[in-house]
């Protein structure tokens, strides 16, 4: 009783694991070499552990004779705890690889707000064909880290992503047009065309240094004194152009199905920018990604016909 009691009640720590591992493996099959054998090490350090796993718990754990090692009273603790540890392991890896295979529990996914209108047809897709899926939609200017479980899906504009650890396609192109209000137009005219936009009022971005494409082109094409109201973020672009500000660049997925502004101008090649849907290679095969990133594709090639 006394050495199974200094057994349990020793303060083991998760750096002791191997030892116990090693001992427990002596323990079932009742020799150093097997042990070994089982563990792939030399014989040497199956003794190591054990010697310096008994001298710890204070306790003999083996009795040492020609034909093996018999388990003591906490050897056969050890045993039974052991067996109990490495059935739990067994089973929670189990678990873990069935659900990567379960089309249920959590997606996130993530974009800049502007490609909502992409993104929910193909939620709504996913949520009808897979009712037990919880989905999270998350929208920001920022990048989301893959590599950290942020998110399971991102869509992103403009250059191709190159963390090395993520999985890249092109989805589709982000396609911009120039919008007004009906009460600007009113008071500026409408432009005629592309040639036609001296004397206006633009909506831009809070820095002329922006990467977008279609703001590159205001900068080279348009006087700076042309950009009255600068602003960091969509929705307060999208809420200056219905004001009536000026005249602004917005993405066709979100400004064609709004009944407030008028399109201007349509895209322009030079406007464009393509949009990637990024994964990280981790997840990139499991059930649940692999159906987000078929309805997103199906509904990319929806809008790319319906525009």
């Amino acid at each position: 009783m006394m050495a199974a009691t200094s057994f349990m009640g020793a303060q083991m720590r998760l750096e002791n694991w191997d030892e116990i591992r090693t001992a427990y493996q002596v323990a079932r099959v009742g020799t150093v070499s097997g042990a070994a054998e089982v563990l792939g090490v030399h014989h040497a350090t199956v003794i190591r552990h054990v010697d310096a796993l008994e001298a710890r718990l204070g306790t003999k754990l083996f009795q040492r004779h020609p034909r093996g090692y018999t388990p003591t009273e906490a050897g056969v603790q050890l045993l039974a705890v052991g067996q109990a540890t490495e059935d739990q392991f067994a089973q929670l890896a189990a678990r873990i690889a069935g659900a990567g295979e379960e089309m249920r529990g959590e997606l996130i996914i993530t974009s800049l707000p502007a490609l909502a209108g992409l993104v929910m047809p193909a939620m709504s897709e996913l949520m009808r064909d897979h009712p037990a899926l919880v989905l999270r939609y998350i929208t920001d200017q920022r990048v989301f880290r893959l590599e950290y479980g942020e998110a399971h899906v991102a869509i992103r504009a403009g250059a191709r992503p190159t963390e090395p650890d993520n999985v890249v396609s092109q989805l589709g192109i982000n396609r911009t047009a120039l919008y007004g209000s009906p009460e600007y137009l009113a008071r500026f005219g409408t432009p005629k065309g592309i040639s036609d936009l001296a004397g206006h009022r633009f909506i831009g971005p809070d820095s002329r240094d922006s990467r977008a494409p279609f703001f590159r082109w205001l900068t080279q094409t348009q006087p700076a004194d042309a950009v009255v109201f600068m602003t960091n973020e969509i929705a307060s672009q999208a809420a200056a152009v219905q004001a009536g500000l000026g005249l602004g660049f917005l993405p066709i997925l979100q400004a064609r199905s709004d009944p407030r502004i008028v399109e201007v101008i349509g895209p322009q090649p030079e406007w464009d920018s393509p949009f990637w849907l990024v994964t990280h290679v981790d997840l990139h095969r499991t059930p649940k990604v692999q159906a987000a990133l078929k309805a997103l594709r199906a509904a990319a090639v929806r809008l790319d016909h319906a525009g």
